[in-house]
């Protein structure tokens, strides 16, 4: 055995000691628009040009005729289940394995979350399960397009119109993402984003509902409008947003290739039996030609039962250890909340296994060149050479 093929996790040299890249990046569009907002007193302002522009570019971006700024994309999801009136007594249908926020604003409100598999292959929402769910107390329907994958609206849009179930689509993951045609939040009755200290587009924190319906948009104005604005995005905050929002197709287009050069290059990864051992979500997903996915987090799926019962969290750790920001996924939500606070539809067992197997790439990385990407399945491999001196159960 080489020294230089010694995982870190074992004592040897990280492959990338410097860590995963930064993010947000070190823009001199970002330092303009900060500069501008010195430079004509928005920062502190309640009302200056910065937020009304920036509604004006996300809703022509977006073709939509209501974007909403707020506080995270949190506040979002709550505003959203406003505007489409869940109210204390009601239902809100959403996948088992889903962020946790979500769940949480459900409860807020007084509703009772209602939870459904995810498909076997993409591990989204599996919309087959919807019409079992709904009953005569079902409000709305969250469907999240997490990890680079994404949920089929058409098909949830249809059982919705069917039933008189509003549908919140969340694309806090896929922002900018064009899925059969149409933008990430375009697709359901309102949408919302995301614009946290880690996502595509961020401002540290902030978010947007975005509508057709302005019955919906005023519902949501009503509720915020206290005599100031009780969830705000600063102006500053749009000020940085915008630019990026500018660069955000070239970006994710970017991304997009970089996620099919690392499919391609995890594809030599596999068993003694031939089975791949990590897949990116997106490949079960079969983009068509009017979509491109968006990548805040790659998906993987992990197979301990393939890697000599290495385990996912192990495995975690070891390309932690090398710098490669690659980490367990969210926790099923019947897993981490009282079974007295949802209703589970079915047993959840595809939800359990994405529970135990989900890994999560941090983006930064795809905005790097094609060597940081094959540092991955370089490291990967490595890792995996070494299972049984990395698994501490051996």
């Amino acid at each position: 055995m080489s020294a230089s093929d010694l995982p870190a996790i074992l004592g040897g040299e990280p492959v990338r000691p410097e860590g995963p890249p930064p993010w947000p990046g070190n823009w001199p569009e970002i330092t303009n628009a900060l500069n501008a907002c010195l430079d004509d007193g928005s920062w502190g302002k309640y009302h200056g040009p910065n937020c009304e522009a920036l509604i004006e570019q996300l809703s022509t971006f977006h073709d939509v005729t209501e974007s909403i700024l707020c506080a995270s994309g949190t506040a979002a999801v709550e505003l959203a289940l406003k505007g489409v009136r869940v109210q204390a007594g009601d239902e809100v249908i959403l996948a088992a394995y889903d962020f946790k926020a979500n769940f949480q604003n459900v409860l807020a409100l007084e509703a009772t979350p209602v939870l459904v598999d995810i498909d076997p292959g993409t591990w989204q929402l599996d919309v087959t399960h919807l019409e079992e769910a709904i009953t005569d107390k079902t409000k709305a329907i969250i469907v999240s397009h997490l990890h680079g994958g994404w949920v089929p609206m058409q098909p949830v849009m249809d059982l919705a119109s069917r039933h008189g179930v509003l549908v919140i689509e969340d694309a806090c993951q896929a922002t900018g993402a064009i899925l059969n045609g149409q933008r990430a939040g375009t697709a359901g009755h309102v949408g919302v984003l995301s614009f946290g200290g880690s996502k595509l587009m961020t401002a540290g924190r902030g978010g947007a509902v975005l509508t057709d319906q302005p019955e919906i948009a005023q519902r949501i104005r009503l509720y915020t409008q206290r005599g100031n604005e009780a969830y705000p995005l600063s102006e500053m905050q749009a000020a940085v947003l915008r630019p990026q929002l500018d660069r955000l197709d070239d970006r994710n287009i970017a991304r997009w290739e970089m996620v099919k050069l690392l499919s391609k290059e995890l594809k030599q990864l596999t068993s003694p039996q031939g089975d791949l051992v990590l897949r990116p979500l997106v490949d079960n997903c079969l983009p068509d030609h009017g979509s491109r996915p968006g990548f805040f987090k790659v998906g993987l799926q992990f197979d301990p039962a393939k890697t000599s019962g290495l385990s996912r969290d192990i495995f975690s750790k070891a390309m932690r250890a090398e710098g490669i920001a690659l980490d367990p996924g969210f926790r099923s939500l019947h897993r981490i909340h009282s079974k007295r606070r949802f209703r589970a539809v079915g047993e959840l067992s595809h939800a359990n296994c994405c529970d135990e197997q989900m890994l999560i790439l941090h983006h930064p990385v795809l905005s790097e060149d094609e060597d940081s990407v094959q540092q991955i399945y370089y490291t990967a491999a490595r890792v995996l050479r070494h299972a049984a001196d990395v698994n501490p159960s051996h």
